[in-house]
């Protein structure tokens, strides 16, 4: 069957710090603080006359990032399990307005409970997570590349590239900084996405926007993408803003967008699935996806190691400074492929 045009909406929301937190009753007073906000955003999002299907909330929104925090403490004071206590509020919300919303925090898992992610989420109508997605390329926390073979048995290649089947379409998440990872929303793409959703916390620049219009037009798919309002989560004085949501079509065209860094649910937009499925179908010069050589590519992927895999299998990292062996061994086999000359 046809999937009908349905609306999206971004919830650019501000988002209280909960790194300054000693306890987890007073981290959990902020998180609890940010979820009301979020939660009294998407119901103003949904009381006009076309209310959105879909709601996308920023990177961070619930805890904000870590800052310093030792990995101990903030697993203690901060993260939550997916379902979790932050979810399950979200899903009231989602049961009783009938809509999917799109987030992200930070979460632990009892198979690494020393440990956590950096986890995008989505939530049914049903109040179902039907989407969880760990963040592979971070230069902080665990990536499931860092304990991949652990990973990969655990949760298969679904559990590390997970797109959805929706009746919206086809739908993968992933956030902020990624989206200047081109491979990541091409193999969300070559699995079947056909709506990226991108939960960011970020500043304004030039990288960022470019990379936002060349992924959506790159992979044919359109680009959900929320900013936080205010103050990014790793400005300390605050003054590094982050604003500019937006929503993108599969060309690469703006359907909506937001230049303030004030709270706002004023970027929505129309999404039609049967039109991007009819331009990925054009024989034309216009469809660059049908022609894609992937073939040629593939022994040089095949072959490259930069950062290595497995790098935390054996033990966590307590804090930034623990991946300093890391980060040296990166570089090394950055020297052998010939991307840096050797000294």
């Amino acid at each position: 069957m046809a999937i009908q045009p349905w609306r999206a909406t971004c919830i650019q929301m501000g988002s209280v710090v909960a790194s300054n937190a000693t306890s987890r009753r007073e981290a959990w007073a902020i998180i609890d603080g940010n979820l009301a906000n979020a939660i009294a955003m998407i119901e103003a999002a949904c009381a006009g006359p076309t209310p959105p299907r879909l709601v996308v909330l920023p990177e961070f929104a619930f805890q904000g990032p870590p800052r310093a925090t030792p990995v101990r403490d903030w697993i203690e004071r901060a993260c939550a399990t997916i379902p979790g206590p932050i979810t399950d509020r979200l899903a009231d919300v989602a049961r009783r307005l009938d809509i999917y919303i799109a987030g992200n925090h930070f979460e632990v898992d009892p198979l690494w409970p020393d440990r956590y992610f950096n986890s995008s989420f989505l939530l049914d109508p049903k109040g179902e997570v039907i989407l969880r997605y760990r963040r592979i390329n971070t230069a902080s926390w665990t990536s499931p590349h860092d304990i991949l073979d652990q990973y990969r048995a655990a949760y298969g290649e679904d559990g590390i590239f997970p797109v959805a089947d929706t009746e919206l379409g086809r739908l993968a998440i992933f956030p902020c900084g990624e989206i200047s990872v081109p491979e990541l929303s091409r193999v969300l793409m070559l699995r079947g996405a056909e709506v990226l959703l991108h939960p960011s916390n970020e500043p304004i620049g030039p990288k960022a926007e470019a990379a936002k219009i060349c992924r959506a037009a790159e992979n044919m798919c359109y680009l959900i993408s929320t900013n936080v309002a205010g103050g990014i989560g790793f400005s300390l004085s605050g003054d590094e803003k982050g604003g500019h949501s937006q929503i993108i079509d599969f060309n690469g065209n703006y359907l909506a967008f937001d230049g303030e860094a004030a709270e706002s649910v004023s970027v929505t937009a129309m999404i039609d699935i049967e039109a991007l499925q009819t331009a990925r179908r054009d024989t034309g010069m216009g469809n660059g996806l049908l022609r894609q050589r992937l073939e040629i590519y593939k022994s040089h992927y095949a072959s490259a190691e930069l950062y290595p895999a497995n790098a935390l299998a054996e033990a966590p990292i307590e804090t930034v400074a623990d991946l300093v062996p890391v980060h040296e061994r990166a570089i090394a086999n950055a020297v052998a492929a010939g991307v840096l000359r050797a000294d």
